[in-house]
């Protein structure tokens, strides 16, 4: 076993990734105050190839060093588009045919797992401010609003972790590999 070389991997340049076909899936970040998981969000978009992110409300925009120190370059190949209030975010993604949901625990939610995306629809997948959440004006105006199932003591994930492992979730049960 030997580790692949930056040649073997076969990366295709920011240019060829901006002309791929994207997976039917925008990430909006609701008011998240950390940097790193902004940076975090690109780098995760860009492994996945996702439509687009929409940075709302106090949530930090490229450039900015500590975006960058994590995103490892991402920003300059996902789009992205700052939006003041998340809500006139999720009013044009509606308006686009996308389908809203969050990732959140309230007393409603489905669990992440349960969950099965159809294929041919576009899902805007909604993440929160790492203390309070998804704004529950947001959470209301969701399609769904689904839960990662946990076991331990915490009941949260970092945003960054939560984020991974909703994209993989749906690229999975999407097809899209």
């Amino acid at each position: 076993m030997k580790k692949l070389s930056m040649e073997e991997l076969e990366r295709v340049s920011v240019e060829e990734f901006k002309k791929m076909p994207k997976s039917p899936i925008i990430l909006v970040l609701d008011n998240v105050r950390s940097l790193n998981n902004v940076g975090s969000a690109f780098r995760t978009g860009d492994a996945f190839g996702v439509e687009k992110i929409y940075l709302c409300g106090i949530t930090g925009t490229p450039p900015h060093r500590d975006i960058q120190k994590t995103a490892l370059g991402a920003t300059d190949s996902v789009a992205w588009e700052y939006c003041l209030n998340t809500m006139l975010a999720l009013k044009e993604l509606k308006e686009n045919g996308y389908q809203i949901c969050a990732l959140e625990q309230v007393d409603q939610s489905e669990m992440l797992n349960d969950f099965a995306p159809e294929k041919g629809k576009k899902y805007a997948l909604v993440f929160g401010n790492e203390v309070f959440g998804v704004e529950e004006e947001v959470l209301n105006a969701c399609d769904a609003v689904l839960e990662i199932p946990q076991l331990g003591t915490k009941h949260s994930l970092n945003i960054s972790v939560s984020l991974g492992i909703a994209v993989w979730d749906f690229m999975v049960k999407l097809e899209q590999f």
